[in-house]
């Protein structure tokens, strides 16, 4: 392996997406390393997405990444994730959902670091981007006290072997997050590059401002660290959360 890039899949779940997916798109077919293959998956939609991810089918074919749309009824986006994971046949499996992109290195970056550790899974830091144009970076940290504020979904990349045996719960909106608990709890080999590898914008609905919306999230990735074996205590992490994205946004 350490003279061959590693296959790496990337997945991209997308529904209604026709003003941003051309963005994702483009930055997966601009890699320095090219990835293995690129799977689309989408939930039927009804504007232009298809037409725009049919668009690159020529682009894709000349860089020779293997390129596979689907469109059809989901049970949600975790839902999503899972077929694409199922469908997909590189080592490594990404997932870069379509209203972020990746910086141009990122999988140059994911390939040496695989390739020198051999991790199970990895993630990087995260450049998050307000409505506004403003942005800050998100920074990757792997410690003992877990919490979201030190991981990164777009800049996150797990070994195909380790999805076969955890996927998504398709339950709430946490349960990406409840995955990386769940490895955690697991003991994979976690490896964190404390580089910029993907901008995500803040528009989704885990960044809905609303205390009736805050308040269930809370809620949701509180059970979540309990089902997890982590302490009641975890309550203030969960609320502390929910309470600078109701302050900062």
């Amino acid at each position: 392996m350490a003279n061959e890039r590693t296959p790496i899949s990337i997945i991209t779940v997308c529904y209604n997406s026709a003003s941003t997916l051309g963005d994702t798109i483009e930055s997966v077919l601009s890699q320095t390393v090219p990835p293995f293959e690129y799977l689309l998956v989408d939930g039927l939609s009804t504007d232009g997405t298809l037409a725009i991810a049919e668009s690159y089918r020529e682009a894709f074919s000349k860089r020779g990444i293997a390129y596979r749309i689907t469109s059809e009824k989901d049970a949600g986006i975790y839902d999503a994730m899972n077929k694409g994971i199922a469908m997909a046949s590189g080592e490594l499996i990404g997932i870069i959902n379509s209203d972020d992109w990746y910086e141009p290195q990122a999988l140059e970056i994911v390939d040496r670091c695989f390739r020198e550790t051999g991790f199970d899974l990895f993630f990087a830091d995260l450049r998050m981007v307000l409505p506004n144009g403003q942005s800050f970076v998100k920074r990757a940290r792997n410690r003992r006290y877990a919490t979201s504020r030190d991981w990164n979904h777009p800049t996150t990349f797990i070994k195909k072997d380790i999805y076969r045996q955890y996927s998504y719960r398709n339950e709430t909106i946490h349960d990406d997050y409840d995955l990386i608990l769940r490895l955690k709890r697991a003991g994979v080999h976690i490896e964190v590059v404390n580089q910029v590898l993907a901008n995500f914008r803040m528009n989704g609905t885990s960044h809905e401002r609303s205390v009736k919306k805050a308040w269930e999230r809370c809620r949701i990735k509180y059970r979540i660290y309990r089902e997890n074996g982590y302490a009641p205590v975890y309550f203030l992490e969960c609320f502390g959360v929910e309470l600078a994205k109701l302050i900062v946004g």
